[in-house]
């Protein structure tokens, strides 16, 4: 399974390690979100910067919404052609989804599509702390409710 990932706090006071990793991560400024492999590479990436993101498994229908409703198409006229005829592309968004939900390939190296969604602020608030982490009551670090908080962000 794909692992969303949701940057929640600013870019304030942001020490220059966890900058690197979180621009590594494609997460440069608040309330933007990616897809990533469920590896242990990811996972030491996601429990070092636990302060300033939170993330979840993605089902397939989140990823879908994603894409449809927050996906920006790359628009690059620096890309060769030859770059373009490396990279796979897919007949539908279905298909799409079918192969990063299940990890068969990093959503980050799809041509067409850029590799982050800016989102809005969730329509309702925070039912949580923000500066805390979902074992202590708040919304940072591993959240199982990570998903319904996204669809009242989309």
């Amino acid at each position: 399974m794909a692992l969303l990932v949701v940057r929640m706090r600013g870019t304030v006071n942001v020490p220059y390690w966890a900058l690197t990793t979180l621009k590594n991560l494609n997460l440069n400024k608040r309330f933007s979100a990616t897809l990533v492999p469920e590896t242990t590479n990811y996972l030491g990436m996601l429990r070092k910067v636990n302060q300033w993101v939170a993330w979840s498994k993605a089902d397939s229908d989140i990823i879908k919404t994603l894409i449809e409703k927050r996906g920006k198409k790359k628009g690059s006229a620096s890309e060769s052609e030859e770059e373009k005829k490396t990279k796979p592309e897919y007949k539908g968004i279905d298909e799409l989804v079918n192969v990063v939900a299940n990890d068969k390939v990093k959503f980050s190296e799809q041509n067409n599509i850029k590799p982050w969604f800016t989102l809005n602020p969730p329509k309702g608030g925070f039912k949580k702390s923000s500066k805390k982490q979902f074992s202590d009551g708040g919304i940072l670090g591993n959240n199982k409710e990570l998903l319904e908080i996204v669809k009242r962000m989309i």
